[in-house]
């Protein structure tokens, strides 16, 4: 049989040569190493035959082209060794178990001892939260090798043990896409380990979060992050740094306002640093035993501002009732519930929804226009049931706003509740609008206004709140709205506080329409009357008389601002039955500014 030559695809040099004269050899089977560039490459046979000559010995300085062995063509061998042929897919490379062992100190079961202390306290671990956050199997992590930057003070074995993922677990991953059709949800995800010298900002955790922020940033993800903490370590000793307060992350995460959600869920202990980025999110959820301050309890003592407990600064119950806290729950598992429900407003309509009895709403309004009724339940029923998400129930009770969903669609709700304040619009009401706006307006959410407010909140002690300019802002929010808006007149619409709640202006919205219960004014009718008839209701001295004549004169304002008159003069679009409500918003949700789907 003719003889044919191996040759060498590329230069290089010979390291390692396989093959011998006289040697059968197999397609496929590696007969020389070649070095090139630093890398080795292997020369394969591309017949079965037997080797005639070796051409090239080891150390050779070989070109492109030039004959490495010369051989015989044979016939293919009909049976090769079985162990030659194998490759073991469950092997377990000496490199792979090498990762292997070092990535078993990330996990809890690494650290009983610090894991036992949480249990103790009733909370989860940084990685129980994050498992019970995100979709199973879809977490990936970030920066998972770094550990504290103390190798100059630290042994490695005793940081890797000891400081695993340098106190931040973070990473990438999908939630709640089963509400979805099982669609991706990416999201950027981070908490803080308190198990891992608590919770504090290190160097290299700060680098990991920066360089998450920077994703979440290109490819618009939401953020999620467990915000508990001590704030800033001093140990890090590796990094030169004076006071280190050129560090971006702050920065960073501030620049994602208006751009991605960013929900921050707190349980225990958060001061300082990790208070400041929790404060920057769009929703602080927070766990019942819950303290949130911008300095522990070290910071407030060398401030020479006495010595207290780290329960004492900032306990979950002032933070509420000032509005620092928009959602307060018991425990670390309903904060993870109630973050992945108001993350779904920003992910996307639902096809499947289900609807109360809106015969309901027709006996919402009391008959009695001076009895106060239940806000929130009137929310429930007309919004698709069970996605009713309240924000800041704690402060500016007279202000409810929160999130829901009509036909599947999410969409912003404000509304007065009078069982507070009589639905005025308070200083704080005020504030807390305008956050809620400003969160549907930089997302593109629809906005809906359910209004029942006999004005803004008067008198000397409003205008030490700052009322003038707290309420200013809603008419300038209000003015700059571009997404879908929506307003519905349940009783009282008095004055610049029922302007106020419909974005400056009763032709602001797109539609607004009022239940037969409506009544409107410039200001309070009773009000109207006593100030606008004082001289004609003094000059009346029979009390009697006197008190009858007010009577008559308020039944003619009511009737001149009741909701069917005021429709007339098309100061608004329509006086609608009740039941009607859902179909003029979903009318509206026809128009696609701003939803997202």
């Amino acid at each position: 049989m003719a003889r044919e030559q191996i040759i060498s695809p590329m230069p290089g040099v010979v390291i390692e040569i396989q093959a011998s004269a006289q040697m059968a050899i197999r397609k496929g089977q590696s007969l020389f190493v070649v070095e090139a560039m630093k890398m080795e490459n292997t020369i394969l046979s591309k017949v079965d035959g037997v080797v005639q000559e070796i051409l090239v010995k080891q150390g050779d300085v070989i070109r492109k082209g030039q004959p490495l062995l010369t051989y015989q063509k044979a016939a293919p061998q009909a049976v090769t060794s079985e162990e030659e042929n194998k490759v073991d897919i469950n092997a377990i490379r000496p490199d792979l178990q090498a990762l292997r062992d070092r990535r078993q100190f990330l996990e809890d079961g690494a650290r009983p001892e610090a894991v036992a202390k949480r249990e103790a306290k009733g909370q989860q671990t940084a990685r129980q939260n994050l498992a019970m956050l995100c979709d199973e199997g879809t977490f990936r992590e970030y920066g998972a090798l770094a550990v504290a930057a103390q190798r100059n003070r630290r042994s490695e074995e005793d940081l890797i043990k000891n400081t695993p993922a340098d106190g931040l677990v973070c990473g990438m991953a999908s939630i709640n896409r089963d509400l979805f059709e099982n669609q991706a949800q990416n999201c950027a995800v981070m908490a803080y380990d308190y198990t891992v010298l608590a919770g504090t900002q290190g160097m290299y955790n700060h680098y990991k979060m920066d360089r998450l922020l920077g994703v979440a940033a290109k490819k618009r993800l939401p953020v999620v992050l467990f915000a508990e903490g001590g704030g800033g370590r001093p140990g890090d000793v590796d990094v030169q740094t004076v006071a280190g307060l050129h560090i971006m992350t702050f920065y960073e995460f501030a620049k994602l306002d208006g751009v991605v959600p960013r929900i921050s869920i707190v349980s225990g202990y958060c001061f300082a640093g990790n208070a400041a980025l929790a404060g920057a999110s769009d929703i602080i959820i927070a766990t019942e035993n819950t303290s949130i301050g911008m300095g522990g309890p070290a910071m407030v003592e060398g401030g020479g501002l006495g010595r207290f407990h780290p329960k004492e600064i900032g306990p979950a119950g002032s933070q509420e009732a000032n509005g620092v806290i928009d959602v307060l729950v018991k425990d670390e598992k309903a904060a993870i519930q109630a973050a992945k429900q108001y993350l779904a407003y920003f992910q996307g309509h639902l096809n499947s929804y289900e609807v109360a009895d809106q015969r309901l709403l027709r006996q919402m309004i009391p008959l009695n226009r001076k009895r106060v009724f239940d806000i929130r339940e009137l929310i429930g029923v007309l919004a698709d049931k069970d996605s009713v998400f309240e924000l800041g129930n704690g402060t500016a009770q007279s202000m409810f706003t929160g999130l829901i969903r009509i036909e599947g669609h999410a969409i912003g709700v404000l509304a007065n509740d009078a069982q507070h304040d009589a639905g005025a619009i308070t200083s704080a009401g005020a504030a807390k609008a305008v956050r809620l706006l400003k969160l549907c307006q930089n997302f593109g959410i629809p906005f809906l206004s359910l209004v029942d407010t006999p004005g803004i909140m008067v008198g000397p002690e409003a205008e030490k709140s700052g009322t003038v300019k707290h309420a200013a802002e809603l008419f300038k929010i209000g003015a700059k709205l571009t997404v879908p808006t929506f307003a519905v007149v349940l009783r009282r619409a008095y004055g610049l506080g029922a302007m106020a709640m419909t974005g400056g202006s009763f032709h602001a919205p797109d539609f607004i329409v009022s239940w037969p219960s409506g009544e409107f004014g410039a200001m309070g009718l009773e009000g109207a009357i006593k100030l606008g008839y004082r001289k004609e209701l003094e000059a009346i001295t029979d009390p009697i008389e006197r008190k009858a004549t007010y009577e008559k004169m308020l039944a003619m304002a009511y009737e001149r601002g009741k909701a069917t008159n005021i429709a007339a003069y098309l100061e608004i679009d329509e006086v609608i039955d009740p039941i009607d409500t859902r179909a003029w918003i979903a009318t509206g949700l026809q128009d696609k500014r701003g939803i997202s789907s």
